[in-house]
């Protein structure tokens, strides 16, 4: 079962979300916040598989929250959701840089919901799929956001190649279709990157690549 914290302010949308959790199968809701001071405690308490996070709460927002989440031990595991209501939402950004695993606009579909609730379980990361790329970009292109030549530690000039592929958004499919790769030697690759530049999941490879200058707005 994935266990999921919903930290949502209002009582209705949050009631929905854990409802819609609770019909899936295979997940449970372990907790409910109403206030990012709440969701960092229930997350501690319960260490959940996937928080449902929403950005603008009392007393401690969702940026904070996750933040606090991602960089606390016993949290290492738990994986942040970010919802959204807008696709370019200007906090959007700064949770990418604290560590959320994804992001998810308010008006999906259920179904939608739940896959991404499954993809971050699983340990990859999510963007929604009507905004990647133009989020990736517009976030590499914000002043404070980006860095270029940022250290890396060494990786293989395929690897540069997978890592720029990835920092655009790409799936891996699409990865290994741009590359001519299959796509268990993209896995493999965007595995040994996760591991060598101590990257949490595929969203922070894709902030370590705009910070490095492995990758720029727009670039192929």
């Amino acid at each position: 079962m994935i266990s999921v914290l919903v930290a949502d302010d209002e009582d209705l949308l949050r009631a929905g979300l854990a409802s819609l959790v609770e019909s899936a199968d295979d997940m449970t809701v372990v907790g409910e916040a109403a206030n990012g001071v709440a969701a960092v405690a229930l997350a501690r308490r319960t260490q959940p598989d996937v928080v449902l996070m929403d950005v603008r709460m009392p007393e401690m927002d969702g940026l904070e929250a996750t933040r606090q989440i991602v960089t606390d031990p016993a949290t290492s595991t738990t994986r942040v959701l970010v919802l959204t209501t807008f696709d370019l939402d200007e906090y959007v950004y700064e949770a990418l840089r604290a560590g959320a695993s994804g992001f998810l606009l308010k008006a999906a579909m259920p179904a939608e919901l739940r896959s991404a609730i499954r993809v971050i379980a699983a340990g990859d990361a999510l963007l929604a799929p009507s905004v990647t790329r133009r989020l990736i970009e517009d976030f590499a292109t914000r002043p404070g956001t980006h860095a270029p030549g940022r250290a890396l530690p060494e990786i293989t000039e395929r690897e540069t190649d997978v890592l720029a592929a990835v920092a655009r958004g790409l799936s891996n499919a699409e990865v290994a279709d741009e590359l001519f790769m299959s796509m268990s030697t993209v896995k493999t690759h965007v595995s040994h990157l996760l591991m060598k530049l101590g990257a949490r999941d595929r969203t922070q490879l894709v902030v370590m690549a705009y910070e490095a200058g492995f990758a720029v707005p727009g670039g192929g």
